[in-house]
């Protein structure tokens, strides 16, 4: 199967599974996984957050994703249990497609890595 062919197939089965469990199986998009990804990196699953909390959830969850990419690399958890990265090297530009999927590819290399999906 081809890189992208498995990336498209791993997705679908991720965002189902995902959906099912947190959305009633309404599909997530990929905002909402980012979240669920910050949620779960920040370690606090049942806390209420703010909108400024869930701005820097959803960037706790970008740095996780692309640390293995080389671009952050993880510093510090603060006192009140905020993870914190620091920029390795900055992303190249990249057109919304691009980006799309190499976010898609770090969710899904995530989620195979915390054993979630195969």
């Amino acid at each position: 199967m081809a890189r992208d062919e498995k990336l498209k197939s791993q997705w679908t089965m991720l965002t189902k599974k995902l959906s099912a469990q947190f959305a009633d199986g309404d599909e997530l998009e990929l905002d909402a996984i980012i979240y669920l990804i910050g949620v779960q990196e920040k370690g606090n699953v049942h806390a209420k957050y703010k909108k400024d909390d869930k701005i820097n959830l959803m960037h706790i969850a970008i740095c996780r994703l692309l640390e293995p990419y080389g671009y952050y690399e993880f510093e510090y958890v603060d006192e009140e249990g905020w993870p914190h990265y620091k920029i390795l090297e900055q992303l190249p530009p990249l057109k919304a497609g691009e980006q799309s999927v190499l976010m898609k590819e770090a969710i899904v290399q995530y989620f195979v890595e915390k054993n979630y999906i195969d």
